[in-house]
């Protein structure tokens, strides 16, 4: 009462929202901000499998070696940068070829994959058979004995299960691990383990390539390009809460 029409316009026009005056700090991208569960990154989905495509792998893993600067030209069409030179910068990252060591069949079902069986084989790297235990000197070191005692056994064994996975699986992967001893400043003999995703060609083509590459070494120019558009996946240092305004 007592205002008139010009006076509640002008005052809602100066009124804002705490979302202006007061917005939030920090990216929403890194929450949680805890601890981490594991220590290394994770593929939560593989690229869409397509049977068009060549078949190839399409994951691989390196470590962060350091930092450094590069000067390219931005191509930025309608910025004041076009064309022109700029500087960033750019992390080095150590890719020792990976070893592969098994290989796993999945089967699609309503509630997602389901592991059909895994073929292992025959001569397993020190480095991998370490990532068993907690203590690998105080253990008897007796992984993988029982499996190789029974591979000795059954010569056809690897036939047999490849053969399964030919006729019932719609997913290849090969379980491969780092080469520690191949990183001059990573004081850790402990190999890192992942399962590598084969995408493109027929099932057949997939355990083929899987077979071929058994107990054999991946270097990372087969499985990206030069210039090629990539996902990285990793975790952060974790510094916590830092600074002024959290």
């Amino acid at each position: 009462p007592g205002m008139c029409v010009c006076c509640v316009l002008c005052l809602l026009l100066a009124m804002s929202h705490r979302k202006f005056s007061a917005p939030r700090h920090g990216s929403l991208g890194f929450l949680p901000r805890k601890r981490c569960v594991r220590g290394k990154g994770k593929v939560k989905s593989f690229p869409r499998d397509r049977k068009t495509d060549a078949v190839h792998f399409t994951a691989f893993m390196g470590y962060k070696a350091g930092m450094t600067h590069i000067v390219r030209e931005a191509i930025k069409p309608g910025s004041k940068i076009h064309e022109k030179e700029v500087v960033e910068s750019v992390t080095i990252i150590e890719t020792p070829p990976m070893v592969v060591v098994g290989i796993v069949g999945y089967v699609r079902t309503p509630r997602g994959l389901r592991t059909l069986t895994t073929v292992w084989g025959e001569t397993l790297d020190s480095a991998f058979r370490r990532r068993y235990y907690k203590n690998w000197t105080r253990s008897k070191q007796k992984a993988f004995t029982k499996y190789k005692k029974r591979h000795e056994s059954q010569p056809k064994l690897m036939e047999n299960e490849l053969a399964r996975m030919a006729k019932y699986c719609q997913v290849i992967r090969v379980i491969a691990h780092t080469q520690m001893r191949l990183l001059n400043s990573f004081h850790q003999k402990k190999a890192h383990v992942m399962e590598i995703q084969i995408n493109g060609g027929s099932v057949e083509d997939k355990i083929e390539l899987a077979k071929s590459r058994l107990e054999n070494v991946i270097p990372v120019t087969d499985v990206f390009a030069q210039n090629e558009m990539i996902d990285a996946i990793s975790i952060t240092k974790g510094r916590g809460y830092e600074g002024v305004v959290h």
